[in-house]
């Protein structure tokens, strides 16, 4: 999938999600390193790898990829620039209950030089239209975040998520409370958007 936007240098480029392929290992060990700004917004609740766990988890993605498998992060796919190849985040997508088909999304911009230049509004449109066409029996997606996470807030509810559920103090960050916040959409309501 293709989408044009803009970077800080207002030079027009292309992003594309696609497959992790092998010549993206040494960029994607660099942008997930425990150090980078996007971990303090994505999930910061949950244990993170450390840098000697991520090195593992790489190499072990290097071996499958040189063995010819093309999926290697499953259920993840890679958010690129088109012009450059290089990597700027990655979505995904997960069961929350497959026996009612309903699945939750997510994104997140590894690359911060890349924020606040609406790509993850861009890329977050062309994700759940991905998803939904490829899963055709699919009735819902959802997308949880949390309250100190107010881009990802403000972008659910750009895209046309509504506000589910809010779980009161559920997360806990820098030793302050925060609510979790779910947001979802049903098929048929993505499908009368107009963008």
């Amino acid at each position: 999938m293709l989408f044009r936007s803009r970077n800080k240098m207002d030079k027009s480029i292309d992003i594309v999600i696609r497959e992790l392929e092998l010549k993206d290992l040494e960029d994607y060990l660099y942008l997930n390193h425990p150090s980078r700004e996007f971990q303090k917004f994505n999930g910061p609740y949950y244990a993170k790898k450390s840098e000697a766990e991520l090195r593992e988890y790489v190499e072990n993605l290097k071996i499958l990829l040189l063995k010819g498998e093309k999926n290697v992060l499953k259920n993840k796919k890679i958010i690129a620039n088109k012009n450059t190849d290089k990597i700027i985040g990655e979505v995904n997508w997960y069961w929350k209950s497959e026996e009612t088909f309903w699945m939750e999304i997510g994104i997140v911009i590894f690359n911060d030089d890349y924020w606040g230049q609406g790509i993850g509004y861009k890329v977050l449109k062309m994700w759940i239209g991905e998803i939904f066409v490829n899963n055709p029996k699919l009735i819902r997606i959802g997308l949880t975040t949390w309250s100190g996470n107010e881009r990802m807030m403000k972008l659910a509810e750009r895209i046309g998520l509504k506000k589910e559920a809010v779980y009161r103090k559920a997360r806990i960050v820098d030793n302050k409370y925060y609510d979790s916040v779910s947001y979802g959409m049903l098929k048929d309501e993505w499908l009368k958007l107009k963008f």
